[in-house]
């Protein structure tokens, strides 16, 4: 079965990392490569240590949105 994930990736001083939307997975990596990478590993274990009544099911895409806040 091919899944397809939403990843968000951030900067955290020397180091990338990688979060899975749905699953709420993180990894991380030297580059933004190694942290994708290293996610859909993560991904992959996490999936088959699931119990077959709580495989993941998907669903409709997340909403991935932003916002502008103004602190004084």
């Amino acid at each position: 079965m091919t899944y397809k994930f939403t990843t968000i990736i951030t900067q955290e001083d020397k180091w990338y990392v990688a979060r899975c939307v749905e699953l709420g997975v993180v990894s991380q990596g030297k580059t933004i490569e190694k942290a994708q990478e290293n996610l859909k590993e993560t991904v992959e274990l996490y999936l088959e240590d699931q119990p077959k009544s709580k495989k993941y099911s998907p669903k409709k895409a997340p909403l991935i949105t932003s916002f502008e806040l103004t602190h004084a």
